[in-house]
């Protein structure tokens, strides 16, 4: 049984693949010990061409078996399966295996498309690919423009099925709008409709026809250029598949993060492509990390993605839905990105002690804007029946037959339940306010700076607690599930690593000033409120008894 190394690396052990003979034995790899069991080959920073070159029954996932089974004919083709190490389209010519059919096959068209080289690469296949002269079939002239032929393709099912409905009208069956009636008869559509089948048909006969021919013309070239294309691939995909090593590598990113999103002074480098927002939504809350769902659009390329970014370093409060930011793929092009959706989850431990505080002013911010806003909705209503109220009682006293009214005496008996209630709600909120002094003034300075941090403690210490645990667990393989991959082990982000997932702004020291600072007091007045706040402080300690010394 072959030995492989094995590593703790993202809380988890894992199979080391750092050698050649590793690639040989990959089918000796118990399946259990595979940080991956199957994923996706859309969304992942590869070749796509590569990754269908491994997905052998076309099903669009890649599974263990694919994995070994190319891991067993590429080894089959090399002497020393090394070389896949280098993740490189190029080899020499002599690290072909002499012994292989398929390898001698391969061995004598890279030494023609090499010539005097040693080498053969990639580029040099696909050059000699396209020295080749095919004769290619025309194609036929199209009977209508193409912004027509779009027209009708989209227009089509509509059209059939309002003609259809049409018979069926004559026979009492069904019956029609005439606003939805199309602008061309029947029968007029219906050549045009059988033109265009009839043109669209010809041409894929053609094309077929001219991609037979070139396959046919390049068919030797292909066994070389696929395994080529693996030979760069192949180990990259490996490492994102057997043990993650290039995610937990902060020299490289692994295959599923799509690129970088920069947003509040901060680079998030963990992007994830969003396959299936729904899914995504219902899992991505299990990772435990704060996460930003997020539109991206580059109007010049045209490109649309949606991606879900994780917020590993930081504050949240300036992170909100509808924020714009810069995202840029693993190419470097830049998108119009705008956040769409916030999964909350705790940050650093830092910004869960503030946070029961900011919850709670955002409820009494909450309160008050309802308030306000109720407020603001009635005030018309409450100023139209005042004045409808006012107009009746003078049209009332104007009516009364001697123009005076009784008054109604005051009462001071109605009212006295009032008083006292009030009375004794004063009487309680004192008593309460005197205990509360009393007890403090029993209290040495040290312990009232206890009482102060343990209140703290209470409030803001189950928020930590919870963040702290949280913040141990965080785990990516939600949001990779939910991307159709089935992840087989988790993939931590603790706090150390997740701290090199996002980068903060370091500004070197400032020297100038700022010509449009605020006047703020002078000095020596910052020093007098200082000592005078001092000197408060003291009274104070000194009238409750307290033995500051």
């Amino acid at each position: 049984m072959y030995n492989f190394t094995f590593t703790t690396i993202g809380g988890n052990t894992r199979v080391h693949i750092a050698k050649g003979e590793d690639l040989r034995h990959l089918g000796e790899l118990d399946e259990k010990m595979w940080t991956v069991l199957s994923c996706p080959t859309t969304g992942l920073e590869i070749s796509q061409e590569s990754l269908n070159l491994i997905d052998t029954d076309k099903d669009g996932h890649i599974r263990i078996d694919e994995v070994t089974g190319a891991a067993n004919r590429l080894c089959g083709i090399v002497k020393n399966p090394d070389i896949f190490l280098e993740e490189k389209d190029e080899m020499l010519i002599e690290d072909f295996n002499g012994e292989n059919d398929e390898a001698k096959q391969m061995l004598e068209v890279a030494k023609r498309v090499a010539g005097d080289k040693k080498t053969i690469s990639l580029a040099d296949v696909d050059a000699a690919i396209g020295a080749i002269a095919v004769e290619q079939q025309t194609l036929p002239d199209a009977p209508y423009a193409a912004d027509l032929i779009a027209a009708v393709h989209e227009n089509e099912a509509a059209y059939n099925a309002w003609f259809r409905a049409a018979e069926l009208e004559k026979l009492g069956l069904a019956a029609t709008d005439p606003e939805q009636k199309p602008k061309i008869e029947e029968k007029d559509w219906r050549e045009m409709t059988a033109k265009i089948a009839e043109y669209e048909a010809k041409v894929a006969e053609i094309n077929a026809a001219n991609q037979a021919a070139t396959d046919a013309a390049t068919g030797e070239y292909q066994p070389l250029r696929k395994m080529l294309l693996l030979k760069r691939d192949f180990y990259t995909l490996l490492k994102n598949y057997v043990s993650f090593q290039d995610f937990y590598n902060l020299e490289r990113k692994a295959d599923f993060q799509a690129g970088r999103l920069v947003i509040d002074q901060r680079a998030c480098e963990l992007c994830v492509r969003v396959a299936d927002a729904g899914k995504m939504s219902a899992e991505a809350a299990q990772s435990g990390m704060h996460l930003l769902f997020c539109d991206c659009v580059n109007k010049t390329q045209g490109k649309q993605i949606s991606i879900v970014a994780a917020m590993t370093q930081g504050d949240i409060h300036n992170l909100t839905v509808g924020k714009n930011a810069i995202f840029y793929d693993r190419n470097g092009l830049d998108y119009d990105a705008v956040v769409t959706k916030i999964i909350d989850n705790p940050i650093s431990i830092r910004q869960a002690f503030w946070t029961p505080y900011r919850k709670f002013a955002e409820w009494v911010s909450g309160l008050i804007n309802k308030s306000v806003a109720e407020k603001e909705a009635n005030s018309l209503e409450t100023l139209k029946g005042d004045a409808t109220a006012a107009t009746e009682k003078a049209k009332t006293e104007g009516a009364a037959a001697n123009g005076i009214k009784q008054k109604t005496p005051f009462d001071i008996a109605k009212f006295a339940g009032i008083f006292a209630a009030i009375g004794m709600a004063i009487g309680y909120i004192g008593a309460f306010l005197t205990s509360v002094v009393a007890g403090i003034a029993m209290l040495k300075w040290w312990q009232f700076i206890l009482v102060i941090l343990g209140i703290m403690l209470c409030i803001s210490g189950p928020s930590m607690l919870m963040a702290y645990f949280k913040l141990r667990r965080r785990n990516l393989a939600p949001i990779l599930n939910a991307n159709g991959w089935a992840v087989n082990a988790e993939a931590i982000v603790n706090l150390p690593f997740g701290a090199t997932l996002t980068t903060r702004a370091k500004f070197p020291l400032v020297k100038s000033k700022d010509p449009f600072a605020q006047k703020g007091l002078p000095m020596w007045a910052k020093v007098l409120i200082g000592l005078a706040c001092v000197a408060g402080i003291l009274i104070v300690l000194s009238l409750c008894n307290v033995n500051i010394w």
